[in-house]
């Protein structure tokens, strides 16, 4: 059985992303009081006192860049929560922030969106990236929060 592994934020876009983001701002690190945030870098949720950022990510428009597909009006971007500061990065397996409904969209190798699928809290996240790659045409997907349409991670076809 394959397995699918949620993908974090590159160490190497982190440090651009650190710097001056997407939307080509620079970083406003904030102390986070309450926690809970959804980090991007290591794919947990932040803990209180945690010095954390919101920065503007275009994951798809990274993705296109290291592959050279054209995403055309696909590429978009969005907030995303990062660790101020290096982090170590995910610290464990299995598919992150998967509490509520989620939707898996799906993008062909030039980048074009090819279907999503909303999955909620008490389906297999597995079975549905199963699902997914069984179309040929999908080369990766990404896992977006229906409460705020925010990019939580990607799984790529192995």
């Amino acid at each position: 059985m394959t397995s699918y592994h949620a993908r974090p934020i590159e160490p190497a876009a982190l440090k651009e992303l650190r710097a001056t983001d997407d939307a080509g701002r620079p970083m406003a690190p904030f102390v986070d009081d309450e926690g809970g945030a959804p980090l991007r870098c290591c794919l947990r949720r932040s803990e209180p006192g945690e010095r954390i950022a919101l920065l503007s990510y275009a994951p798809l428009r990274r993705w296109a860049a290291e592959t050279g597909a054209d995403p055309g009006a696909y590429d978009e971007r969005g907030p995303v929560f990062v660790h101020a500061d290096d982090c170590g990065g995910p610290d464990s397996t299995g598919h992150p922030f998967t509490g509520a409904h989620r939707v898996l969209r799906r993008y062909s190798a030039e980048g074009r969106i090819l279907g999503g699928r909303l999955v909620d809290s008490s389906e297999s996240f597995d079975e549905a990236f199963a699902e997914a790659f069984t179309d040929p045409e999908v080369a990766l997907v990404h896992v977006r929060a229906v409460e705020y349409g925010c990019f939580l991670y990607e799984v790529r076809r192995d």
